[in-house]
Parts: C-alpha cells; sequence; structure tokens
C-alpha cells in the first residue's frame, strides 16, 4: 500500500463529504448526496485496505508515523461501516429533511419538532409532539438504524475484533470501560447536587418535577424564556464577535471562515461547524430560535472553528482532519461556557444580576453530563459482543430515566446513539474544558476572555491541530492528568 497516495484521497474524499453535509444541513440542497463520493473514492475502503491499514498500525514506525497510521486506521473503519451503510445514512438524513409531523390538527417539518417543543410553553402539546414525532421514528428511521447497526457490528467482527465496542476502544485509544466506571461514579456523587441543582431550575421554568418531568420538556427547559431579555437574536453574532476581537481574533478579517447566517426553510434548526478544508474552508451555520441556547449552541460552534481555522496548515492530513474529537469538543465547551460566566455576563451583555443565568447553565451543564454518562454505559451494552436486542429499549429508558429524573421514552433506543462511541469524548471533553478554563484565569486573570495575551495562547494551542490525544495535549501544554472526577468535585462543593 502506497500510504502517500492513500492520505492525499483520504483527504479529497473528507473535503467531498464535508462540503455535501454542510450544503445538506445549511439547506442549500434538498437531499444528501454521499453515495456518488463514496463510490468515487471506494477504493479507500475496500477490506483489504483497511486490513493493509491495520496491520501497519501494528508495525514498528517512528512514533509520529505510527501515530499517523493509528488514526488513518480509524478514518478507513469509520469509512468501511460509512461506505457499507450510505443508502440508509442518506435515505435516513432525507427523510429528516422530508419528513412531515402531524399532531393535533397541525403539520410541522420533522426538524422542527424539538423547536417547537422549546418554544411551548403546554406541556401536554409537548408531548403530543414527541409521541407524534416517536411514532415517526419507530416506522421509518429503526428499520434504516437496526440495518445500519447489524451492518457496523459485522464489520468489525470481520476485521478482527471481537465487537464494535473493542474495535472503538482501540481506535479513539480511549479505555470506554473505565471510562464508565469513571462516569457510573459521577452519577452517584451527583445525585444529591442533581436533585438541589436541576430540581430548582425546574421550578425556576415552570416545568414538571421530578417524577411528573418527561423528556418532551427537555427543550422548553434547554430554551429557558425567563432568561430571554440579554439574549436578542439581533445581538447574536455580535456578541460573539465581540468576545473574540476581546481576545485578538477578528472573525470578520477570518478569510477561511464563513458565517452562514441566511434563513432557508431546511435549514438544520441548530448551529453547527463544517470543515470541507482545514484551515482553509470553515463554516460556521446558525439558525436562530431564540434565547440563551442560540448564544449557547453558536459559541459552542465557534470553539470548533477557531480551533480548525487556526491549525497549521502545513500538518499532516490526519493531525488537521482526524484524530481524537474530545480536542476540539474541549474548546467547543470552553467558549460555549462564556455564555454561564458571571463577568462575560456583565460585561459582554450587560447583565446587572447575572446569578439566575449563572444558576440555569450549572443546571444545564449536570443534566447533559448526566444523560451522556448514561448513554456510555447504555452504547457499551448496545455495542457489546452479542447484545440482546430485545431487552434494549427497556435497557435504554431506564437507563437515561435514571440519569436525568425525566420520563423516557423507548422509541429513541436505535436512534438516540453516537457513532463510534463519539459520546466518550463528550464526556472527556467537558473534564478536559476545566483544565483550560483554570489555566486561562490563573495565566490571564478572571477576564481572560478580554486579553488578547489569552487569545494568542489559544492559537498556540489551536494551531496543533488534534495532533495529540486530550489525555497527551494535557500533558504537554499544562503537565496534569486528565481525571473526569474533577466535574464531580465541582458539583460536590456547590451543595
Amino acid at each position: 500500500m502506497d500510504l502517500d497516495d492513500y492520505r492525499r484521497e483520504a483527504e479529497a474524499f473528507s473535503e467531498a463529504l464535508s462540503r455535501e453535509h454542510y450544503l445538506h444541513l445549511a439547506g442549500h440542497k434538498p437531499t444528501l448526496d454521499i453515495e456518488p463520493i463514496y463510490a468515487a473514492h471506494g477504493a479507500l475502503f475496500e477490506p483489504g485496505a483497511v486490513r493493509s491499514l491495520r496491520e501497519l498500525a501494528g508495525r514498528e514506525a517512528p512514533h509520529e508515523e505510527l501515530r499517523r497510521r493509528r488514526l488513518l486506521l480509524h478514518f478507513a473503519v469509520d469509512g468501511l461501516i460509512g461506505e457499507a451503510t450510505k443508502a440508509e445514512v442518506a435515505e435516513a438524513a432525507n427523510l429528516e429533511a422530508e419528513l412531515m409531523v402531524e399532531a393535533g390538527g397541525e403539520t410541522l417539518p420533522y426538524r422542527q419538532v424539538p423547536v417547537v417543543q422549546a418554544n411551548e410553553s403546554d406541556g401536554g402539546r409537548r408531548a403530543e409532539l414527541e409521541e407524534a414525532r416517536n411514532r415517526l421514528v419507530t416506522e421509518r428511521f429503526d428499520p434504516l438504524a437496526l440495518a445500519t447497526l447489524e451492518r457496523s457490528h459485522a464489520i468489525c467482527r470481520e476485521l478482527g475484533w471481537s465487537s464494535y465496542a473493542e474495535a472503538y476502544a482501540e481506535l479513539r485509544g480511549i479505555d470506554l470501560v473505565a471510562l464508565a466506571v469513571e462516569t457510573e461514579s459521577f452519577l452517584a456523587r451527583t445525585e444529591h447536587a442533581y436533585e438541589e441543582v436541576v430540581g430548582s431550575e425546574l421550578r425556576t421554568t415552570g416545568l414538571p418535577q421530578f417524577g411528573e418531568l418527561r423528556r418532551s420538556d427537555l427543550p422548553r427547559f434547554f430554551r429557558a424564556t425567563h432568561l430571554d431579555p440579554p439574549f436578542p437574536s439581533d445581538r447574536l453574532v455580535a456578541s460573539l464577535t465581540k468576545t473574540l476581537r476581546g481576545m485578538g481574533i477578528d472573525l470578520e478579517a477570518q478569510r477561511n471562515v464563513t458565517l452562514d447566517t441566511e434563513p432557508r426553510p431546511s435549514k438544520s434548526p441548530r448551529a453547527f461547524c463544517s470543515t470541507p478544508q482545514v484551515p482553509g474552508e470553515v463554516y460556521l451555520v446558525v439558525a436562530p430560535i431564540g434565547g440563551r441556547d442560540d448564544y449557547a449552541a453558536l459559541f459552542h460552534e465557534a470553539g470548533h472553528t477557531e480551533h480548525y481555522a487556526n491549525t497549521e496548515a502545513s500538518l499532516a492530513f490526519e493531525f488537521r482532519l482526524l484524530g481524537d474529537n474530545s480536542v476540539t469538543e474541549s474548546f467547543a465547551f470552553l467558549l460555549e461556557h462564556l455564555v454561564d460566566e458571571p463577568r462575560w455576563l456583565r460585561s459582554m451583555a450587560a447583565v446587572d444580576d447575572p446569578e439566575v443565568i449563572v444558576a440555569h447553565g450549572k443546571a444545564r451543564r449536570l443534566l447533559m453530563l448526566r444523560r451522556y454518562a448514561a448513554k456510555l454505559a447504555y452504547e457499551l451494552d448496545l455495542h457489546a459482543p452479542a447484545p440482546r436486542l430485545e431487552e434494549l429499549p427497556r435497557r435504554y429508558a431506564s437507563l437515561l430515566e435514571r440519569a436525568t429524573r425525566a420520563r423516557w421514552p423507548m422509541a429513541s433506543w436505535l436512534v438516540d446513539v453516537d457513532e463510534g462511541f463519539y459520546a466518550a469524548c463528550y464526556l472527556r471533553a467537558w473534564a478536559l474544558e476545566t483544565y483550560w478554563r483554570r489555566a486561562l484565569r490563573e495565566r490571564f486573570g478572571e477576564d481572560w476572555f478580554t486579553s488578547p495575551a489569552a487569545g494568542s495562547w489559544l492559537r498556540e494551542v489551536w494551531a496543533d491541530g488534534q495532533r495529540l490525544d486530550a489525555t497527551e495535549l494535557l500533558a504537554e501544554r499544562l503537565g496534569e492528568e486528565l481525571r473526569f472526577d474533577v466535574l464531580a468535585e465541582a458539583y460536590e462543593e456547590m451543595v
């Protein structure tokens, strides 16, 4: 195998696939046409090529070369699974864009259900929308998701792993079982904090209390309409631009970044970042729905955008576009956290008394942490060597209900799953972000987000792309060990 040729074609494939996802999700194209892209680059994902990469990844080689080979192997396995399931993935994406949900005499686009729930004050109406969407999930999406799951499992076994879980633990370089032990401890240690921190916010937002709370209420919880005044839609982009400028980063002058704010009927309701070329072509896409949640989503995706846009162009393809996504997610959470930072709220959003916003942010974060801890435990069951599929819908609902204290429908047991154990990246990123935030405060002061020196330091870290994984990067930059229990400690201190 000629690795240089493989790398060049892998980068071309990544560019084409990312651009196609951008065009579809940004509402420029009604359909997601990924099958022709896989067909044009089919040689990348032939089983023989993937096996050759696995063999090369196990051979002796200089450290950086070996690191690159392992990242290529991860890319190739993802691609082989993607190629084998491309029809189902494309059909599911197109259904999301095309399907209409009918509930209570109203018809609305499938992708707009969480947006409408977020702005709907009637809990019964939110639940009605959820039930209607769940029927579509069961009827239309589950058969596609099940076919994708079974084919993905089979491919991992055919390549020599005992299970999908074993494959992705090796490919990501993450001990998933050990992380699940840590997150289970987090759930136990934050039980009291969850009751107090999240329970208080449920009362503030006028939502049902634990025992009556439903998953359909959570979009409304995150929307937090009582926090709207400091977060007007017409200041959304300006607040980000001003914040980055304080750090010495001129968003408007970044020619490699396109800020897409135009409304389009089929545009994804969530902000997202797309990276056809890193660092040369990066998109930050926004579709505001209103309120604080818009700001959190935009700042999160801006963290990705700045990380990728500031990556050193001379780095190898693997270190620019591949690698441990715990790293880029940590920078996304770092900027997102500013929306709950008292000093940012006072100086950037002119909030005199930010404590109500801060309290909601802490509750929101804790709910998400516990939800993803439950997702990781569930996905280890789902992707075990011999999963008992008939038991998993109930297992899924039980784990999510225990973690969130919200009644959770079984219908999402196949669609509420992150590919390749991406949930583990989110969990590690939440932990890693706390180290970055602490270091920035210690080095540049509590108002680090107004310091060009802080921005320079971040750009220096961002320049390394994802050459190092989260553990390695933290050790190299701050000389610390990544521990998930720092998150539990923070919530224990609160109560």
